[in-house]
């Protein structure tokens, strides 16, 4: 790399870090005021919201690959890459996530399961477990709590938990203590051990198809960093070797190329993922909240 090429290099970079920093102390010291209703924000400002510190990563990654290479559609690229990085490798983050809140769930049951067997209703049982859960469902739980304590009807309460878990394994059991709340029949306990029992077998199914994956998404990430690598040393030091592409005719081949290599991407994460089963039990259409229930 020349001289010339390398200080021009130094220069982006410093003026990229001197105005991220000049950016974050400008929001930081800018008061804020919370209007007295807040508007749904749009679409694109929803997923710039999500995407974080991302999106000026991914913008510095495209800056820096269009001055080494000199192709816009590399440095386009490599900034959609950054930027979709989560969803090529977050998948093992998703299910661990995914699972630990099935066994809190699972044990949640289980210690909802040891209050009733006291000759306690779900109305009392529910609360007094709450704040005993796993961290994992802490807040959906505390969230039910409450609602109870407000006086919402126990099958909304619940029909709203099982909306904010967004799982089906959660469906199952909540349709299950909605169907008691209405008939208040006998053999609630067994029925809490039985579902007990198939949240931790789907635990247990999961972690095992995870543990037989965990060798694929190993694969997916080589296979893409090797490919990378190796696009991305030969448009650096080598040069002549890939100069066709840098004419119009070059840079559409390029993208037909890269559009190839981002197929694949996709469907190697695709065989890395889990596909869970999808919920039964939908209600957040037709069910008022808590608050708009208390004020009616």
């Amino acid at each position: 790399m020349s001289n010339p090429t390398l200080s021009l290099l130094l220069i982006v970079l410093a003026g990229a870090v001197a105005g991220g920093a000049l950016l974050v102390m400008v929001l930081a010291l800018t008061p804020r005021e919370e209007p007295a209703e807040l508007k749904p924000p749009s679409a694109l400002l929803e997923t710039m919201r999500k995407a974080g510190i991302r999106l000026p990563i991914a913008i510095g990654v495209a800056l820096l690959l269009l001055l080494l290479t000199r192709w816009p559609v590399a440095a386009i690229a490599g900034g959609i890459l950054v930027f979709a990085w989560p969803l090529l490798f977050g998948g093992a983050q998703e299910e661990r996530v995914a699972m630990a809140r099935l066994e809190g769930i699972a044990t949640w049951t289980e210690s909802l399961r040891d209050t009733v067997a006291g000759a306690v209703g779900l109305e009392q049982a529910i609360p007094a477990t709450a704040h005993a859960a796993s961290p994992t469902i802490a807040k959906e739980l505390a969230a039910l709590a409450d609602r109870l304590r407000v006086r919402v009807p126990l099958g909304q309460a619940l029909q709203r938990f099982a909306d904010e878990m967004n799982d089906s394994s959660v469906d199952l059991i909540v349709a299950t203590l909605i169907l008691n709340s209405r008939l208040r029949g006998p053999g609630l306990r067994e029925v809490l051990t039985s579902l007990a029992d198939s949240a931790r077998a789907a635990l247990d199914m999961r972690q095992r198809v995870s543990a037989g994956r965990r060798s694929t998404r190993r694969s997916v990430r080589i296979v893409i960093g090797v490919a990378l690598a190796f696009v991305f040393g030969l448009a650096v030091f080598n040069r002549p070797y890939v100069q066709p592409y840098s004419s119009p005719v070059g840079q559409a081949v390029l993208l037909l190329i890269l559009g190839l290599y981002a197929v694949g991407f996709i469907w190697l994460r695709r065989l890395a993922s889990f596909e869970v089963p999808e919920r039964f039990l939908h209600a957040r259409d037709r069910l008022p909240d808590a608050e708009g229930a208390g004020r009616r």
